[in-house]
């Protein structure tokens, strides 16, 4: 099995994990800080805004199941990449839309995918998601890995993970994991 990452923030890393998890080729997602200039950054000061740091996914995928494409298109289906530092009711540049390419065939691939969506005018307003190289990832702390798991009824994963989970599963059938 070949085992490749792509690193992605859409806003609150809890709800983007849940709807990655739901992908058939997907065999991990972490909860994470990239983007930053600080090392070791802890989740209170990227809500600070002291870091610079996104939150974001950090999704391993065989490639031979899922193309990095499809990651994408969930990814863009999942969050709006039309709102500047803001998801829902979240709001600071830690919430900001960003692609954090780990090759030069991601940079491309994302690149070319936004092109497309803006070519095509899928959105009213234009596109701000940020494409820049991956420098550094850093795992986020226990409690936000599989958050919407451990939590089925917090409120905020209802309103916020709930609808994203829906849209994975009604617009990608064929790409969700058929259950055992």
């Amino acid at each position: 099995m070949t085992t490749e990452t792509a690193t992605l923030g859409g806003g609150c890393f809890w709800c983007t994990e849940a709807a990655f998890k739901e992908l058939e080729g997907v065999h991990g997602v972490t909860s994470g800080y990239a983007g930053g200039h600080v090392d070791n950054p802890s989740y209170k000061a990227v809500c600070r805004e002291e870091t610079g740091h996104a939150e974001v996914t950090r999704v391993e995928y065989d490639p031979d199941v899922i193309a990095y494409e499809d990651l994408l298109a969930v990814f863009f289906t999942v969050h709006d990449p039309t709102t500047l530092n803001r998801q829902g009711p979240d709001v600071g540049s830690q919430y900001r839309s960003i692609i954090l390419y780990e090759s030069d065939d991601q940079r491309r691939i994302a690149e070319e995918y936004i092109a497309g969506l803006e070519a095509e005018n899928v959105y009213d307003d234009d596109i701000v998601t940020e494409v820049e190289a991956l420098e550094t990832f850093w795992e986020a702390e226990a409690y936000h890995q599989d958050y919407y798991e451990k939590n089925p009824g917090d409120a905020y994963c209802q309103f916020n993970a709930d609808p994203k989970i829906r849209k994975v599963r009604e617009k990608f059938g064929d790409k969700v994991k058929q259950e055992a």
